[in-house]
């Protein structure tokens, strides 16, 4: 019986996992390596080793009412996009709130984390801990990995020719703090996702010229959509994923295209994807096509070669006197405390997860891994819901199929990935068709039929209206008295 679980990381997925435990009935001990709660969104001045970094402007690409906690809705007041500093206040709140604290064991750092002698009987771990220099060996029923995906930065130098004699300076995204100090410089970004984009934009209002490196383009959104609502809730809604289903490819791919166009032509602005039907996650920044439009963003191919001062593009055109190079590369998910790092890369170096927690081929199914998946929405409730499934299956209470389906499921998935997102994307999902089957799987996905039946307004609100996740809180185990309530006021605080 799985009774003591270790929890690395108290991030937003962390914090989760605990909850989840205690619901459950079960001892969590969470081992966070800095002092305080919150993981990627606990802003620092300085990045910190082993520990994700943000720049002092992130805003949320979310809105309120879809990513928080699913009975934990952020206060009427609270802007629908977010600082920073103020997600985290609220995760600080939802810590205190349900008393998560006194198990969290600060700068605690988990060195290593291998499976007993006897797991293929007891599906034990030890869990290898160091705080001020002592070492301590801890053994466990089973372990939640919620240490992130955004810590060890992508810079892949060998892929720019030339960079080693460029004089000036270049850096990955991960310590990019603020723009001040770029003031009158020419600044090339290398990297058209979220960071490179908010990077560049804010540079923009200091550098002398900023010029904006893409491969292969990428779709940019606006938060804020049709008059004025915030666009995830009007886009992620039961209604249009079931429509995106039954439609046929090609025209579902031209809605797609033709939607992704609808305020600005992307092909006018350099920022058209190379696959233009690919779904992989648009990129948020409601400032871009204006920086553009004013001359201060430059769009740019990928660069082909850096020289001393200057830099050498894929479509012929030199840049000259480039002073400060950043790389928004991204991120490679790795797991150094992983004693066997196969557990969760189990073929060819990728991560290959069972509905993207669990690890198919260990012989007890009592490790998870939450946080490791993309959606086109938002992380906090789906680190949640992987959270309870995982408790679940540790328990027992939710069955998983023989190695050979599990690996067939998870071969089936990617070949859908691959279709849908491309190859660099292998961590995308759909995030309702993604929600829906793990509130399957443990008996909290909203019934429609007897919804329609027993409570129709409400119905409406869920097939028709946002995903929120108060959803998966109205029915089934962990069952929220205030999840109604919050379905049919959310207008009313976005409004607020």
């Amino acid at each position: 019986m799985v009774r003591r679980v270790a929890v690395v990381g108290a991030g937003v997925s962390g914090l989760a996992a605990i909850k989840c435990c205690l619901e459950e009935g079960l001892e969590p001990t969470c081992f966070e390596q800095s002092e305080d709660v919150g993981g990627l969104w606990r802003y620092t001045d300085q990045a910190e080793e082993g520990r994700a970094s943000i720049y002092r402007t992130v805003f949320t690409n979310s809105c309120k009412e879809m990513m928080c906690y699913s009975d934990f809705p952020f206060p009427d007041d609270h802007p629908n996009y977010m600082h920073n500093a103020r997600l985290q206040h609220y995760i600080c709140k939802y810590a205190k709130h349900f008393d998560l604290l006194q198990h969290v064991r600060f700068k605690t750092l988990v060195t290593k984390v291998k499976k007993r002698p006897d797991f293929s009987v007891t599906g034990q771990w030890e869990v290898v801990t160091q705080r001020d220099g002592k070492e301590e060996t801890v053994v466990f029923d089973a372990v939640m990995v919620c240490s992130g995906h955004h810590v060890y930065p992508n810079l892949p130098l060998t892929d720019f020719p030339g960079i080693q004699k460029f004089k000036g300076c270049y850096f990955h995204s991960r310590e990019y703090k603020e723009p001040e100090k770029f003031r009158g410089k020419k600044v090339l970004v290398i990297g058209l996702g979220n960071s490179g984009c908010d990077i560049a934009v804010e540079l923009s209002t200091v550098a002398s010229q900023v010029y904006l490196s893409s491969r292969s383009g990428s779709w940019v959104m606006s938060r804020v959509w049709d008059n004025g609502y915030p666009w995830d809730m009007l886009v992620i809604t039961r209604f249009r994923t079931w429509l995106g289903n039954i439609f046929p490819r090609v025209l579902s791919d031209w809605l797609y295209v033709r939607g992704m166009n609808r305020f600005f032509k992307h092909e006018n602005f350099g920022l058209m994807p190379l696959n233009r039907t690919s779904r992989k996650e648009p990129v948020f920044n409601d400032d871009l096509p204006s920086r553009i439009a004013c001359g201060v963003v430059v769009m740019k191919p990928n660069v082909k070669e850096f020289r001393e001062t200057s830099v050498l593009f894929q479509d012929g055109t030199v840049q000259d006197d480039v002073d400060v190079v950043v790389f928004a590369t991204g991120y490679s998910y790795s797991y150094p405390f992983m004693e066997d790092d196969s557990i969760i890369k189990s073929r060819d170096n990728q991560v290959t997860l069972y509905k993207g927690i669990l690890p198919p081929q260990i012989e007890k199914p009592t490790m998870a891994v939450i946080g490791l998946v993309q959606s086109l929405g938002p992380i906090i409730p789906t680190a949640e819901l992987q959270c309870r499934w995982a408790v679940r299956v540790f328990q027992g209470q939710c069955m998983l199929p023989p190695v050979s389906e599990m690996m067939d499921d998870i071969d089936e998935k990617m070949g859908k990935k691959l279709k849908w997102y491309g190859n660099s994307t292998t961590l995308q999902t759909d995030y309702i068709t993604y929600m829906d089957e793990l509130a399957s799987a443990i008996g909290v996905k909203p019934n429609m039929l007897k919804l329609l039946l027993t409570d129709p307004r409400l119905a409406l609100e869920v097939i028709f209206g946002p995903c929120s996740p108060y959803q998966f809180r109205l029915m089934g185990l962990g069952k929220w008295s205030g999840a109604r309530k919050a379905i049919l006021t959310q207008w009313d605080r976005t409004l607020r």
